[in-house]
């Protein structure tokens, strides 16, 4: 967007009588105090007055100094009349050098605000217009606010929107969250001339989330939350609670628990837990970058590094390090438990521990990035599908064949085929990364956003295989899935809310487990791995059976007119 100022107009249209808003802003302009008023006499007899003291009294003292030259005479040695001329000479200056000409510098102050203010309607209009937006009208948005706020307030939504103060500093400047969150809703608003009058803003703590879970927040998304279960798991029941604007998902989640449960409920075990973090690091030739490569997995050295690196978190522990190298970079995936947290930053910090050691006897090393994206965090990648990251669970169940039959409608034949044509070729011939499931991704992102993990997350948190086959004679199901890099915790981030705390609480995993730190986290990662085998098995059942379109067209479709409840 060229941001250049426009060239002024040939002709202006002749000025129209000023509103009454036209004239307070006219009144409160003239009535503004100027640092002239702290002045005796006239601004420009004043000036005068110091102009010339300050020229006499330096012609003065050069008269005098010269004369001083040609007798001879020191020119430290100072008369009366020279020690009142310097002194006369300094005030001058610092006058004239604070005070000369400030009716031109208040000129310039004045006269350039409303052309400031011209330009920046004029950016903000050009940018609606890149945008496709509206333009907006110049006084509705501002005579009428959305929300009825206190003078004070308006005050400060207009040093907002004219960019005075900056939108990101409300809260530290006001000290009230939510009335940070007010004003920069209104902001908003009228900057683009469009209303979030269906976006909530009373009822949430601003406070809990500042300097922690959101900045600059104006509201908050309501996202329902359904309870599926019990999952029997393990032994023991499990109430799900899963948030998701997707008719049928709770439903069917429901209902796989339904069939586990009947069926004697479902078994899972962890495989591993560690979270990992990998930086990139380069020397200046690849022989240099194996010989730290070679450093780094020798067992000799693990115990020091394990001690420098568990420095970090009384929780964190090296678990190992496996290195890669392109040419004279050198990738280190650190693993290391954390704990009940997620622990991204716990790990990082012990990473940063190692790397400030290794400087000791690698000094040529150019530590590039603290993450090299051999993590790899948010992002499919093999090494999660085959080392794993996070929690690595499988979990399984035998589902009878009465069962299969009057629950979920199906046959165990059907589901077998099913699964093998879909789930595992259908998914090898798209070139599938770690989605060999029926929709896996839905329960895992239910679940984090109802307890509070990081929704982004999700993408290596469902890499999952499903896998189904006919057993006692084909009378009966076997099912299982199995997930390599399930990546939660029960601190930290998000759980620590109400309403995802809440949740948390439901499941029994709130917080840390003090006498098994970590036991916690892991706990929720079965109850994850768990719930997903649920929804593959309804899923799956209900395509085998033809019923998917029926009843999505059922229960996924409102006959309600959503746009006139929202206003």
């Amino acid at each position: 967007m060229d941001i250049r100022r426009r060239p002024a107009r040939p002709s202006r249209p002749p000025p129209s009588p000023p509103s009454a808003s036209t004239s307070a802003a006219v009144d409160h302009q003239s009535s503004s105090p100027k640092a002239s008023d702290a002045l005796p006499l006239p601004l420009y007899l004043t000036n005068g007055i110091f102009f010339t003291l300050f020229f006499s009294v330096a012609y003065f003292l050069l008269h005098r100094w010269r004369d001083k030259i040609r007798n001879s005479t020191p020119l430290h040695i100072l008369t009366l009349s020279e020690l009142a001329g310097i002194l006369c000479l300094i005030a001058s200056f610092i006058y004239l050098l604070g005070f000369f000409g400030i009716d031109f510098v208040q000129s310039f102050i004045s006269k350039p605000e409303s052309d400031e203010e011209h330009q920046r309607f004029i950016l903000h209009e050009d940018r609606k217009i890149h945008c496709g937006l509206p333009p907006t009208p110049p006084v509705a948005a501002k005579a009428k606010p959305a929300v009825e706020l206190p003078q004070d307030d308006e005050e400060v939504v207009d040093r907002v929107v004219s960019g005075e103060i900056p939108s990101y500093s409300l809260e530290s400047r006001l000290g009230d969250c939510l009335r940070a969150a007010k004003i920069r809703r209104e902001a908003v608003q009228r900057l683009t001339g469009r209303l979030v009058d269906g976006l909530p803003l009373e009822g949430f703590d601003y406070d809990s989330i500042l300097g922690q879970c959101c900045e600059m927040p104006v509201g908050f998304v309501q996202i329902p939350v359904g309870i599926a279960g019990p999952l029997l798991m393990n032994g023991c029941e499990y109430s799900v609670p899963m948030a998701t604007t997707e008719g049928c998902l709770v439903a069917s989640t429901n209902r796989g628990c339904k069939a586990i449960y009947a069926c004697g409920g479902a078994t899972c075990v962890l495989l591993r837990d560690g979270m990992t973090r990998a930086p990139v690091v380069r020397f200046s030739t690849a022989k240099r970058a194996t010989e730290l490569k070679f450093f780094l997995e020798d067992p000799l050295n693990f115990d020091t590094l394990s001690v420098v690196f568990n420095k970090s978190s009384r929780f964190a522990r090296l678990q190992n390090i496996q290195c890669a190298i392109a040419g004279k970079n050198l990738y280190i995936r650190f693993s290391c438990s954390t704990g009940d947290a997620m622990g991204m930053n716990m790990v990082s910090k012990g990473v940063q521990n190692v790397l400030d050691f290794l400087q000791n006897d690698f000094p040529d090393m150019d530590v590039i990035g603290i993450s090299g994206n051999y993590c790899s965090d948010k992002k499919p990648a093999a090494v999660n599908w085959i080392e794993g990251r996070g929690k690595s669970v499988v979990c399984e169940a035998i589902i009878t064949g009465d069962v299969v039959s009057k629950v979920l409608k199906t046959t165990v034949s059907a589901l077998v085929e099913l699964n093998m044509l879909k789930n595992l070729t259908g998914s090898a011939i798209a070139g599938s990364l770690g989605g060999f499931n029926a929709h896996a991704a839905n329960i895992v992102s239910a679940i984090f956003i109802a307890t509070g993990q990081d929704p982004a997350q999700n993408i290596e948190s469902s890499h999952c295989i499903t896998m189904m086959e006919a057993i006692n004679d084909g009378n009966d199901l076997h099912i299982s899935v199995t997930m390599p890099s399930i990546e939660v915790g029960t601190v930290g981030g998000g759980t620590q809310l109400a309403s995802q705390s809440a949740c948390l609480n439901l499941l029994g995993v709130k917080g840390a487990n003090k006498e098994s730190p970590g036991s916690n986290a892991r706990l929720l990662a079965t109850i994850v791995a768990g719930s997903v085998l649920a929804g593959e098995l309804s899923l799956m059942s209900a395509i085998s059976a033809g019923q998917l379109v029926k009843s999505h067209m059922k229960y996924n479709r409102s006959s309600r007119d959503i746009t006139k409840i929202g206003s």
